[in-house]
């Protein structure tokens, strides 16, 4: 549009243009023998304007030898006479020019002039520009006009067709979008967002896109069903088995303590095969029980876990968490007395609503960890304080720190900061699980900072109110 909008003002300018050169050479051509005559009278040029009037915005320069030269324009008003100032303006502008003569005369205008010779007098006839000037300037101003209106009225027109053609595509966006920000890391998950069926047409290009979303969200929503039956179905395997095993592994542990039992009211004898017998007997009872105890501690410890995740095991009351701090400390000190432990608590008690044991079960693992994974000599620090509504307990030790390849899984079940199976060093991995597991049916958060020298455990609960009522 804008080319063509320069094409027509340039077609149009030099149409009239032309139109222009054609009338001063017909006027040129109409007004020599007038002027031969009026040479030969000695006429000046405002003189034959008033005696043969023109119409406005003619032009007539005359000079007869040996007179002087005289020019006068029409105007509107008038007849207009130059004086001898503007007729030497008039004759320096025109030296240099050749074909098309054009001259400006100040406060008048510019006229396009064509030279006539009559006899010994000579003669500018030409007319003025300005009608011209005001045709081009209102065609351009049209044309401009219509132009911008045209490029508005396109680039409306486009935008909605783009918009149209691309709602399917906008649908898509805020489809992922909404899908994006659900959990489907736990828990069960049912992706009910779907692109609209009118904007996946499969007929379209974008429409395709649509349908190859949805498709791909049926085929993640029947992935993730499928994934929490098999965590359902786990979880109730593993709830079933710890229970199941319990039972036999108390009758273990229970004739292995009898067997204990029996053997140490047995008289002794000095010496022959019998007594050795009773100490093997004794070392692979003794072993025996050893064992179940430590696959009773782990099968509980799965069974807890199982049931937290189903939403059971909490009974809910009003817990002291610094005397429940200060129980877990005087607990770890006899267990651990190549450490020293410090309490860092308020003179105010700071309650929480949750479980009793379970909260206790908490700080007795972060204490154990703390104890476990550090050498003799350690500082253990336990603080408790209330922080804008929210209960803090917080385990700090003076160790060597946690080491960063197993940071970010440290709360995962069965991760061993100590890789060895050993009891006392590697343990089974589920004490860090159990507790986040419990802070979390708590509503609360647990996380570890970690640096050599610099280790800290935070745990995080919603405080209870000050007032209950």
């Amino acid at each position: 549009m804008v080319l063509v909008a320069v094409a027509t003002s340039a077609i149009l300018s030099q149409v009239l243009e032309q139109q222009l050169n054609d009338n001063v050479q017909s006027a040129a051509r109409r007004s020599s023998i007038v002027l031969a005559q009026a040479g030969a009278s000695g006429l000046t040029a405002e003189e034959i304007l008033t005696q043969q009037p023109q119409p406005p915005g003619y032009f007539l320069a005359i000079q007869t030898l040996p007179h002087v030269p005289t020019a006068a324009v029409m105007t509107t008003q008038g007849v207009v006479e130059l004086d001898a100032d503007e007729i030497d303006k008039i004759s320096e502008s025109l030296n240099g020019q050749s074909d098309q003569l054009v001259v400006t005369v100040e406060d008048r205008g510019t006229y396009r002039v064509e030279p006539v010779r009559a006899g010994a007098t000579y003669a500018l006839v030409g007319l003025s520009r300005d009608d011209v000037a005001v045709t081009l300037t209102r065609m351009l101003i049209t044309i401009g006009l219509l132009t911008a209106g045209g490029l508005l009225l396109l680039a409306v027109a486009t935008a909605w067709t783009i918009r149209r053609g691309l709602a399917p595509l906008r649908a898509v966006a805020d489809t992922a979008a909404r899908v994006s920000t659900q959990r489907l890391d736990q828990g069960e998950v049912t992706i009910a967002e779907r692109v609209p069926a009118r904007q996946a047409d499969p007929r379209t290009e974008v429409g395709r896109v649509g349908e190859a979303l949805n498709t791909l969200l049926d085929h993640v929503d029947e992935s993730l069903t499928a994934r929490q039956r098999n965590e359902e179905r786990m979880r109730a395997f593993v709830a079933d088995a710890s229970h199941e095993l319990r039972t036999p592994l108390s009758s273990i542990r229970g004739y292995s303590e009898l067997s204990l039992k029996a053997l140490s009211r047995a008289p002794r004898l000095a010496r022959g095969p019998e007594a050795a017998t009773i100490e093997t007997t004794e070392a692979s009872l003794e072993r025996i029980q050893a064992q179940s105890l430590r696959m009773t501690s782990l099968v509980e410890d799965l069974l807890l876990l199982a049931r937290l995740d189903e939403g059971q095991e909490l009974v809910y009351g009003t817990v002291d968490l610094t005397r429940l701090v200060i129980d877990a400390v005087g607990d770890a000190r006899p267990t651990g007395p190549d450490h020293e432990w410090v309490l860092e608590v308020g003179d105010e008690p700071v309650l929480v609503a949750g479980d009793t044991g379970r909260l206790h079960q908490v700080a007795a693992n972060l204490l154990a960890n703390a104890r476990t994974h550090t050498p003799a000599g350690t500082t253990v620090t336990v603080s408790v304080a209330r922080d804008d509504g929210t209960a803090v307990l917080r385990v700090h030790d003076d160790g060597p720190g946690i080491d960063p390849s197993i940071r970010d899984e440290l709360f995962e079940r069965f991760s061993r900061a100590d890789r060895s199976r050993a009891r006392q060093t590697g343990g089974t991995g589920l004490g860090l699980s159990i507790a986040r597991a419990i802070v979390d049916a708590h509503g609360g958060s647990i996380r570890v900072d970690s640096a050599p020298g610099d280790t800290t455990f935070e745990v995080r609960l919603p405080a209870r109110p000050a007032d209950p009522a």
